[in-house]
């Protein structure tokens, strides 16, 4: 038997154990679908470089290692180890879950408006069985995608947010995810369901953290269904271990008219892969999807985005910077796919890259698939490093070197935080930022 289906038979294990407790948990209904995404994934096993759209990412590292499954016994972190993940004048509420399950004493459900849902997924399963039924793994691909699959087979719980038509919601959701050192190294499958109505607002925050240094995998997937006329926004931030190991797939069906903010940035983790994949289904839908991502010693982090563009009149913007330092490598995949009956379409992808090393490394791959014939499409990357002339510039003014440097990279990083329009994250992500460039702490005088 080769190490790939001794790989693939672990989880088939592990899966028989989930199965035979998860009908007592109210996921009876779920069952059918659990057993197709399982037997998908055992049909599919993990990616390999010979994958078009894994060709740059090797994630034998996580094939590899004998993950378990969070122990339900587990200790909950006290609730001021929470403090260095709050984002300072932020007030809304806060779903808290430590190794992938809910933990309601270090969550904070601050006032809601009427129509406003906002509880694990374990929870809302019995309270909201119509609901969740009727969107719950409808739209993320677990056929195409073997660790969307994956989650799809093992999903226990994670967090469902609701916003009834007509509502807004001031306050940004913050979801944070909490991996603990463990003595083996322990897999989550975080499912998030996000369901905005017509003529609604929300903003919603994904964080994933980590306490300690031990090492982990988080392979999360987020669905989101956006309504006629709605606005959302979304943030992932990821701010691991270095020994972690994280693949997050954010799925969004877009109504009519409607407009998605996802704003991705990238600091922690061993191997990383940020998928991000709107379909902008109704007419007159607006996208845009912003990212960065800081890698330093051997970090791996890949970014694939796919746009698809199935209706016409329809917008989107892709703006991805990504900053190299050590032996790191970067990728970034775009693909921009309209569909032949998406006319007027106009759509745009940028990719922009500083190398801080010569043992860093970048692959970037823009890509249109355009089936209309009237449509306004472009794409581009550049790979490149610190700009002399303008450290020299700012030395004449006085500004000490590695003080320049870390504002022309602050700077660089700072294209992408300035699209972020809640002040409260923006603020704390660029400390996040400041704290990890190299001239972090002469940055922090001149800024």
């Amino acid at each position: 038997m080769t190490a790939v289906a001794h790989e693939v038979d672990r989880y088939l294990e592990s899966f028989a154990r989930l199965e035979a407790g998860a009908a007592a948990k109210g996921w009876t209904w779920f069952q059918p679908v659990r057993r197709d995404a399982m037997a998908r994934f055992a049909d599919l096993g993990f990616p390999t470089v010979r994958d078009e759209d894994w060709r740059f990412t090797n994630v034998a590292p996580i094939a590899q290692t004998a993950f378990a499954p969070a122990p339900e016994d587990g200790v909950s972190p006290a609730r001021g180890q929470m403090a260095p993940f709050e984002f300072p004048g932020l007030t809304g509420s806060r779903l808290v879950f430590v190794n992938g399950r809910y933990a309601p004493e270090l969550s904070s459900l601050g006032p809601l408006p009427a129509g406003v849902t906002v509880t694990s997924l374990a929870q809302a399963i019995p309270a909201h069985p119509d609901l969740i039924q009727a969107h719950l793994a409808r739209y993320a691909e677990y056929h195409q995608d073997a660790f969307t699959a994956l989650n799809t087979a093992f999903v226990e719980d994670g967090a469902f947010v609701s916003v009834r038509r007509g509502t807004v919601l001031e306050e940004p959701i913050h979801l944070l995810y909490v991996s603990t050192e463990t003595p083996a190294p322990v897999i989550t499958h975080p499912r998030n369901l996000i369901v905005a109505g017509e003529d609604s607002q929300v903003t919603v925050v994904e964080d994933y953290v980590s306490l300690g240094d031990g090492v982990g995998f988080s392979n999360a997937v987020t669905e989101v269904v956006v309504g006629q006329n709605s606005v959302l926004s979304h943030y992932l931030i990821e701010r691991e271990s270095p020994q972690a190991f994280n693949v997050s797939t954010l799925r969004v069906h877009q109504g009519r008219s409607s407009s998605v903010t996802s704003h991705s940035v990238l600091l922690g983790g061993a191997l990383v892969r940020n998928n991000v994949h709107p379909v902008l289904a109704g007419e007159g839908g607006d996208c845009l999807i912003n990212g960065l991502f800081l890698a330093t010693g051997r970090q791996h982090m890949d970014n694939y985005m796919k746009v698809e563009h199935a209706s016409p009149h329809c917008g989107s913007r892709q703006f991805y910077n990504g900053i190299l330092n050590g032996q790191s490598h970067g990728v970034f995949h775009g693909r921009i796919i309209v569909h032949k009956d998406a006319q007027k379409t106009d759509a745009k992808q940028t990719n922009r890259n500083l190398l801080l090393s010569e043992d860093a490394q970048i692959d970037t791959k823009p890509q249109l698939e355009i089936y209309a014939d009237d449509v306004k499409c472009t794409h581009g990357a550049t790979i490149g490093q610190i700009d002399e002339d303008a450290i020299f510039y700012l030395r004449s003014r006085g500004i000490p070197k590695d003080s320049a440097r870390g504002l022309l990279l602050f700077a660089f990083a700072g294209e992408s935080l300035q699209r972020m329009k809640v002040e409260a994250i923006r603020t704390h992500l660029e400390a996040l930022v400041a704290q990890w460039l190299p001239q972090g702490a002469l940055l922090e005088d001149v800024r």
